[in-house]
């Protein structure tokens, strides 16, 4: 029927540990879109968050609130929010009735910072696939610090959660390293930046670690976990950052693949478009090559200055 809103709706599903930068990310990807044409409507799932940045068009802290679920069942804010998703799971008809009048909006999901509800738990992952039957096709937002790469043994910890994510939460999947303006503020990174986004033979990590006696002791284990990633051989990285244009424009490309959206009807689209974004004709090592410049400091060594070290 003309006028009819349409059936089918995007989004994505923002998630990330805490601080990663998940409510940054909403407010500016909003602004972004809405610079585009589209209709955005911002979801907050976290019922931790407070003072909200954006506009919210559908809270959680409405349904369930964690300050009241810590209190009446003498709860951390651990189990307070693991508690807070269940609820919501169980009550999944009210988030329904939120987000039928939205239909043809394009949603971002602000969700909560708790690891365990990305890499076990059930709650949030039940929702998402109870999301799905409603026809509404998300892609995994999922953000980490991106200062996490200048440290190795953190950087194999990243992949390790990213990739336990990436299985658990069953959805297409893209991995953002957030805060770029920010990554050598707590060191220089080993290699090139594309080392890292790419994830790249990670054997030159163990070497790395193998130079601190702490970790020395534990190379064997290390050796394993790269052996885990390198067999699944599914996580990867693009760079973000927030304040950067060319930067949110990269990863909403990455996104829309991901979930559909460029080929979708809600916006009229050349085939050259539709086709760019087939075959990723935005060439990622030259993207990653002039981030790297942008916000990298040049290095003073030579690459077989750098193996000569090694």
């Amino acid at each position: 029927m003309a006028g009819a809103a349409p059936t089918t709706a995007f989004g994505q599903a923002v998630i990330g540990p805490p601080g990663s930068g998940k409510t940054t990310y909403c407010l500016g990807m909003s602004e972004f879109l809405r610079a585009l044409g589209r209709r955005v409507a911002v979801v907050n799932l976290d019922p931790a968050n407070e003072g909200l940045p954006y506009e919210c068009a559908v809270d959680v802290g409405e349904l369930v609130g964690l300050g009241d679920v810590m209190d009446a069942l003498r709860l951390g804010p651990n189990g307070g929010l693991l508690y807070c998703m269940e609820y919501l799971e169980a009550n999944l008809d009210w988030l329904r009735a939120k987000l039928d009048p939205l239909r043809g909006h394009y949603f971002l999901f602000d969700c909560p910072g708790q690891v365990e509800l990305c890499t076990h738990h059930g709650a949030l992952r039940n929702i998402f696939s109870q999301m799905a039957q409603w026809d509404l096709r998300l892609t995994a937002v999922h953000l980490v610090d991106s200062h996490y790469c200048t440290d190795p043994a953190k950087f194999i910890s990243v992949l390790c959660t990213s990739l336990a994510t990436m299985l658990h939460v069953e959805l297409p999947h893209v991995n953002l390293l957030s805060k770029m303006d920010l990554i050598e503020h707590y060191g220089k990174l080993a290699f090139n930046l594309d080392y890292y986004t790419e994830v790249l033979d990670l054997s030159y990590l163990l070497d790395h670690l193998a130079s601190d006696p702490f970790f020395r002791h534990y190379r064997q284990l290390n050796e394993k976990l790269v052996q885990l990633i390198e067999d699944y051989s599914l996580v990867s990285f693009i760079p973000l950052n927030i304040q950067d244009k060319e930067s949110i424009q990269r990863v909403l490309q990455a996104v829309d693949k991901a979930n559909g959206y460029c080929f979708g009807v809600q916006e009229q689209r050349s085939l050259e478009a539709m086709m760019s974004a087939a075959v990723g004709a935005d060439f990622h090592f030259s993207s990653t090559l002039g981030i790297q410049e942008k916000y990298l400091a040049p290095s003073d060594q030579s690459v077989e200055q750098e193996a000569m070290q090694l």
